[in-house]
């Protein structure tokens, strides 16, 4: 089975994607970088580190320094596919980030975004 195209992508090469989207509805690369922080467990040097190394996306979740456990409270659909409901571990991994980006250009607050009780 071939790898799904995103696995092979840098990530320095969709995280514009993530910023822009963001930022079109008022957000920051900030918040951006404070999920994908949170998500992963990244510092921001870190984080800034894989972008500059042009880490391709399987990578940059494989190598992922601590995978925040509140990230299985993610739920939803992305893509028309329900979140929680992907059983490939990477591919799940990068939907994660994707719903919590849409929250974020949806105006949640980050409070509610990072899962905080």
């Amino acid at each position: 089975m071939t790898k799904h195209r995103i696995y092979t992508m840098s990530f320095a090469r969709v995280y514009p994607e993530y910023v822009a989207k963001a930022e079109k509805k008022g957000r920051t690369q900030a918040e951006v970088d404070e999920i994908i922080c949170w998500l992963t467990g990244y510092s921001h040097e870190a984080l800034a580190a894989q972008r500059e190394k042009q880490t391709d996306v399987e990578t940059f979740f494989a190598e992922a320094p601590q995978l925040n456990p509140a990230r299985a409270l993610i739920k939803g659909v992305v893509c028309g596919v329900r979140v929680e409901d992907i059983e490939e571990p990477t591919m799940r991994e990068i939907r994660y980030l994707d719903k919590l980006i849409d929250e974020l250009a949806k105006g949640k607050t980050m409070e509610k975004i990072l899962r905080k009780p």
